[in-house]
């Protein structure tokens, strides 16, 4: 799978890919907010690429890579995952490596994800899990036309600590591409 965007496309990994996920998804910056390990090493993006693989043909979840149109390079992931099919709803997930940050290319990938979610799954509703203080993450969703639902109090334990999470949703209706 594959679709375009202006900057970025968003398409599904190859074995080939596990070296710049790899490069990328190494960041203690990242793996601070996320479910990524760190250091994340090479072993971890190609257990990651067979998951996504696997998980796509199933269609139990669209983990697409965040590719640079001019390097044809992965710099990031966006996901539709945890897809009820019977309520019409799923979760986003999302990184970018740091050298993207505040540079637009998120934006893009998010609204990429949503289109598929909205326009060709029919999702009527896609939620958003922050861990807080990301206050970035919060802060973007919250650009984008997502809702804050509530906090769900010390849900989260990483790194010996706990962390209350954030919930978001922005619903077809509230879509605009």
């Amino acid at each position: 799978m594959k679709i375009n965007g202006k900057r970025i496309n968003l398409r599904t990994l190859k074995k080939s890919d596990a070296v710049s996920l790899a490069h990328y998804a190494n960041n203690p910056d990242i793996a601070h907010y996320t479910l990524l390990p760190y250091p994340y090493r090479l072993k971890d993006a190609q257990d990651f690429i067979r998951k996504t693989q696997k998980n796509f043909k199933m269609k139990t979840a669209y983990e697409l890579g965040i590719e640079l149109k001019d390097s044809k390079e992965i710099i990031g992931m966006i996901s539709l995952t945890n897809i009820n099919k019977k309520n019409k709803n799923a979760e986003v997930g999302y990184w970018l490596g740091k050298e993207y940050w505040r540079k637009g290319m998120m934006t893009e990938a998010l609204c990429l994800i949503l289109s598929l979610g909205f326009r060709q799954l029919h999702l009527v509703k896609v939620s958003a899990k922050v861990m807080h203080p990301n206050i970035a993450s919060a802060k973007f969703l919250e650009s984008s036309g997502f809702k804050f639902e509530g906090t769900l109090r010390k849900n989260e334990f990483r790194n010996r600590k706990w962390y209350d999470e954030l919930r978001y949703s922005i619903l077809r209706s509230e879509f605009r591409k």
